[in-house]
């Protein structure tokens, strides 16, 4: 069964949130010069191994492609979910 995701935009802490069974995955980020540069990347131990993350990196990519930003991922793990999912 696949949950339903949406990822949304805490300005006010810098992050983009995931919620999902009752857990929150997070991307750390900051914007500069028209790119989004992820600084960090976590998912809690309940949510590891079930593609939260990834939902999570993808719905903050659309946002920024929205914006006509520019996603830069410091972190070795947005930097490698960067790399698999260019076009």
């Amino acid at each position: 069964m696949r949950n339903m995701t949406h990822v949304t935009d805490n300005a006010a802490d810098s992050r983009y949130e995931l919620s999902e069974e009752g857990e929150t995955a997070y991307a750390d980020y900051r914007r500069e010069d028209g790119r989004l540069i992820i600084d960090y990347v976590f998912a809690p131990p309940a949510l590891r191994g079930k593609g939260s993350s990834g939902r999570l990196m993808q719905g903050l990519v659309d946002d920024a492609r929205s914006r006509n930003e520019t996603v830069v991922g410091v972190c070795s793990y947005a930097a490698a979910w960067l790399r698999r999912h260019s076009a």
